[in-house]
């Protein structure tokens, strides 16, 4: 017997399947990589065109992202999509991380509404930010002391 929370539930996860993809569900209700990371050695902090500002975090070990992680004030599909671009870089080197894009995140997460893209370019974005302060760092290891997160 199933209580009425539960039948609540999965009347919204019914009405939620009729406009994203069970990946997008999934990354939303179930998010990878949540939170800050000690000693980063990338970081980005972006706000997008809606508001809603993320994170991102990147642990590097000879060239390739050992470890990435997000934290984001926005939206459920803000949510995936900082999830989802996480995950994606994970194991790539910089190179394979720069050419990520707002398309490649939507179409990992099986595609967005159009009012919600802008959130896959959020993340997109945030990834490259954090990679771009990476090679700053790299060029200048001195700053590390000096960044705040």
């Amino acid at each position: 017997m199933t209580s009425s929370w539960e039948q609540f539930e999965e009347l919204i996860k019914a009405e939620m399947r009729k406009i994203y993809s069970e990946t997008a569900i999934d990354h939303s209700m179930n998010p990878r990589n949540v939170g800050g990371m000690e000693d980063a050695d990338g970081f980005a902090k972006v706000t997008g065109s809606c508001g809603d500002t993320m994170e991102l975090w990147l642990k590097v070990k000879n060239g390739t992202v050992a470890d990435a992680s997000f934290m984001t004030d926005g939206c459920g599909t803000s949510i995936a999509s900082g999830s989802m671009v996480t995950e994606m870089a994970k194991g790539k080197s910089i190179s394979e991380l720069r050419k990520i894009s707002q398309q490649d995140v939507l179409s990992a997460l099986g595609g967005l509404p159009d009012e919600s893209e802008h959130c896959a370019l959020l993340a997109a974005n945030t990834l490259k930010e954090a990679i771009r302060d990476y090679l700053a760092m790299e060029k200048e290891p001195w700053k590390r002391a000096y960044r705040k997160y």
